[in-house]
């Protein structure tokens, strides 16, 4: 039964691989199919030459009998005397050949490269927007170096083999095809010793690709195990040298790299045997091909031109059967590639709908929520609560506490586990990821930066911003003061992922190109942690001044922050602990009180220390 099931899975996995690849080839098939004719075309043009080879000797140079297939083409050049008198007439045909050959070989390279580029692009476009669609949650549970091995190396894997391989194999199949059938016109008894071996060979070398399988699929995932070391660490390079564990990091890539070139090496020594051993065979078989038909020359059982052709045929198929095997390995290296392309693909989307941007109002509203994450690790807890259309909500609680979870709820980049939560009575998980995103102006602690300049990166959601409007969201931020100090102001480019400013200069970038999308919506996660008191008075000030109508939650450590919001909750452990405006909060003497009177005790004595200083 276990077999069974095994076969089954099999049979599935490859009727998925099959049905992704003809997604994949979508408007390049019929410049692939024309290519495999030129291809056909080139293959049996070379298998018919060393059948006039054979014909010029043993009918125009000796004396034999013309065969009844070059009947008319004799006739047709004048007869036997004519080409025994101007045999450069057979060469003149055999040149016209090649001619012919040379343009449908350049045909076939020419539409199949067009192809496979076409084919590639269509597989990158598909892979890049399908990834940009999964939900947050795939995103953290896929290494992002690995998924870039995916979309990189694998991509590649495939269109080498479907531009080179595949293209390779049908052309063996036909050169096996034409080849075999003049091989058996001409004796059938050594025809069959020939083909007696192919069989062999192309058993021998499905026993290798079944072996071969499990080891490639070790060599790619590990690969990707590799390009994630070496992406977090160039991501990570401050922390990195701030922490001295270059030699830890060094350390540990090279024991990766180590144990990824050891698989690889063992598997060339595994393939190496694999073709040593079919290129014996191979010698083998070509040794008794040429003994046996030397012996039939001498007993006159075959003709000099014969044997000539034959030999020919037979060297033919020698060196194709030989790449059979190596095709069939990298058909093990595809089928692999793809299937780890095929886990992508087939991770579910979001529903995005007819992706265009709605409009959303409303009040928020938590309806009895939890949620746990697939490990089942428990982070919000009957959660009920209602955010009045147009205002602010404040949120603080300890580290762990679900504040963040709670954001990502609001915006649908976690799906309640139970319970509802809604926007204008329209539950988030039934409203578009386009609407949704579209209508919330999200800005997370660590808001990511991209490697433009200042102004582009406050810009971001529309290249054509006005400078005085830029200028005008950097100021609601608090940012034109530094910006003002930059060496090329607004146009200044910032580093990778921000590395040029600071921790509070990135925040501030983060809160100005999400003040410039004008959303009826407004989340900041802890995203003033890293300005100072005074710096988070102003911003808050001018954002009260410029977001009037405005739905807000303010998520924060510090009261300060959040202290005149509409309503404040306090969580702790996954739930809403306490609730109230600052004034009720402070009546009742709990979490909130005690918070404040020590963040309160703290900033005095941070003063006091500050005077004693000057």
């Amino acid at each position: 039964m276990k077999d069974v099931n095994t076969n089954t899975a099999h049979s599935v996995h490859k009727t998925k691989n099959s049905k992704l690849l003809r997604y994949f080839l979508k408007g390049s098939v019929f410049m692939f199919v024309f290519a495999t004719l030129c291809s056909l075309i080139t293959t049996f043009l070379a298998v018919v030459v060393p059948k006039i080879i054979g014909f010029t000797i043993d009918c125009v140079i000796g004396d034999d009998m013309i065969p009844a297939e070059f009947f008319g083409v004799t006739e047709l050049l004048g007869g036997i005397e004519r080409l025994k008198k101007d045999i450069w007439l057979i060469a003149v045909i055999i040149i016209a050949i090649a001619a012919l050959s040379m343009a449908s070989r350049y045909c076939s390279a020419y539409f199949n490269t067009r192809a496979n580029e076409k084919f590639m692009k269509r597989m990158r476009d598909k892979l890049f927007s399908h990834i940009q669609r999964l939900p947050l949650s795939w995103q953290t549970e896929n290494n992002t170096g690995d998924i870039i091995q995916r979309c990189t190396s694998d991509a590649k894997t495939i269109s080498d083999f479907i531009s080179n391989q595949f293209f390779t194999l049908i052309r063996i199949g036909a050169l096996l095809i034409l080849s075999l059938v003049f091989m058996f016109t001409i004796d059938v008894k050594l025809a069959a010793i020939a083909a007696a071996f192919i069989p062999v060979l192309v058993g021998y070398s499905m026993f290798f690709h079944i072996k071969a399988r499990a080891s490639f699929k070790r060599c790619d995932e590990n690969e990707g195990i590799l390009s994630t070391y070496a992406q977090e660490n160039l991501t990570g390079v401050r922390v990195v040298r701030a922490f001295g564990k270059e030699k830890y990091e060094r350390d540990k890539f090279d024991k990766q790299n180590e144990y990824y070139t050891g698989l690889w090496v063992r598997l060339e020594k595994f393939m190496a045997m694999f073709w040593t051993t079919t290129d014996f065979i191979a010698a083998l078989q070509l040794l008794l091909i040429v003994t046996l038909g030397t012996v039939y020359c001498v007993n006159g059982d075959m003709t000099a031109g014969d044997l000539i052709a034959f030999v020919s045929y037979n060297t033919m198929l020698l060196g194709p059967v030989r790449q059979l095997g190596r095709i069939i390995s990298n058909l093990s290296k595809a089928g692999v590639a793809l299937g780890r392309i095929d886990d992508i693909m087939n991770a579910q989307e979001e529903n995005y709908g007819d992706e265009k941007c709605g409009t959303l109002s409303g009040d928020i509203v938590f309806d009895n929520v939890s949620f746990a994450y697939d490990n089942g690790a428990t982070v919000l807890s009957d959660i009920n609560l209602t955010v009045p259309q147009g205002s602010t909500l404040g949120v603080i609680g300890s580290t762990g506490s679900g504040k963040s979870t709670l954001a990502c709820l609001i915006d649908g980049l976690y799906t309640a586990t139970s319970g509802t939560v809604t926007i204008g009575e329209r539950n988030v998980t039934d409203i578009s990821p386009m609407t949704l995103h579209g209508n919330i102006g999200f800005v997370m602690q660590e808001g990511y930066i991209y490697s433009r300049t200042v102004a582009q990166n406050i810009a971001l959601t529309d290249p054509d911003m006005p400078e005085n409007e830029i200028a005008r969201y950097a100021a609601l931020a608090c940012l034109d003061g530094n910006v003002e100090g930059f060496s090329d102001g607004y146009d200044t480019v910032v580093g990778e992922r921000g590395v040029t400013l600071s921790g509070g200069q990135r925040q501030r970038v983060a809160i100005a190109r999400t003040l410039a999308r004008e959303t009826p919506y407004l989340i900041f996660d802890d995203s003033l942690s890293a300005v100072d008191s005074e710096t988070d008075a102003n911003i808050r000030q001018n954002l009260n001044e410029s977001n009037m109508g405005k739905t807000t939650v303010i998520i924060s450590h510090r009261i300060s922050t959040v202290m005149h919001a509409d309503n404040i909750i306090v969580m702790d452990g996954g739930r809403i602990v306490e609730r109230g405006t600052h004034a009720e909060l402070m009546a009742k003497g709990g979490i909130y009180k005690k918070t404040f009177e020590l963040q309160t005790a703290v900033e005095l004595e941070e003063e006091a220390v500050d005077e004693t200083r000057r």
